[in-house]
């Protein structure tokens, strides 16, 4: 399971109209925003996320540490099939979903106590809100980090927001991208495309390739790449100066 790391870019977060609250439960550290507090209903929500994958893991300890696609089996639990499959698609392990797997899982789970919720995960988001929402995209050492934002409109929604990165984080990257961000109808379909999407970007030249690499890819929506001072965008993605 993803280690923990101090998340002090929460401190900036401003959800207008929901209340924000954190809950964690060993690695997993959540930040929820939501109409009401939901903290029991979401800590529930991540013992079971775990338990699906932890129990499939203590099975199939290769699922854990794989960096290649798993074989399908209709035997895994639902979350963990999800997984797979959307990691299949990519060409990466099933582990390089599990950030936005679980946060679209709370948040699945949330939206029937809530008609609004914003799940992250580790910089990896799942969102169902009434109204547009702007994500700072966090991209060190470049200057443009924090400088450039995602805007998602409440008509893209559901939708999570995914990154990857070969600078920051202790996920694995085979890449030099500074930010690899995936908009996609699933998180974690969106999370394993986002570390696709940093593996394959090993130069300057590789920002050319993400066009191509995403209209190729069914179930992405939009992309974008942060290398030192460069940005590439494909899709549909509105970004905004910060």
């Amino acid at each position: 399971m993803e280690q923990y790391t101090k998340r002090s870019y929460r401190k900036r977060v401003r959800s207008s109209g929901l209340v924000t609250f954190e809950v964690a439960v060993q690695e997993t550290d959540l930040q929820v925003s939501a109409e009401k507090r939901l903290d029991k209903e979401t800590r529930d929500l991540i013992l079971d996320a775990r338990h699906q994958i932890e129990t499939y893991i203590g099975a199939h300890p290769e699922f854990l540490t794989t960096l290649k696609p798993y074989p399908s089996d209709p035997y895994a639990p639902p979350l963990v099939r999800e997984m797979i499959e959307s990691t299949r698609r990519v060409g990466v392990g099933p582990m390089a979903s599990v950030a936005g797997a679980i946060a679209q899982c709370v948040g699945e789970g949330l939206l029937g106590m809530t008609s609004q919720v914003i799940v992250e995960n580790g910089g990896d988001l799942f969102l169902k809100v009434n109204r547009p929402v702007t994500i700072a995209v966090f991209a060190a050492p470049s200057p443009l980090s924090e400088k450039v934002g995602i805007v998602v409109s409440p008509e893209q929604m559901p939708l999570g927001v995914c990154s990857s990165s070969g600078t920051i984080g202790h996920s694995y990257s085979a890449g030099i991208a500074n930010a690899g961000c995936v908009l996609a109808s699933s998180a974690a379909f969106a999370d394993g495309a986002a570390t696709a999407l940093c593996n394959m970007i090993q130069s300057q030249k590789g920002l050319s390739r993400i066009g191509p690499w995403a209209e190729k890819t069914q179930g992405v929506l939009g992309v974008l790449v942060v290398l030192g001072g460069k940005v590439a965008s494909w899709g549909s993605i509105e970004l905004v100066a910060l």
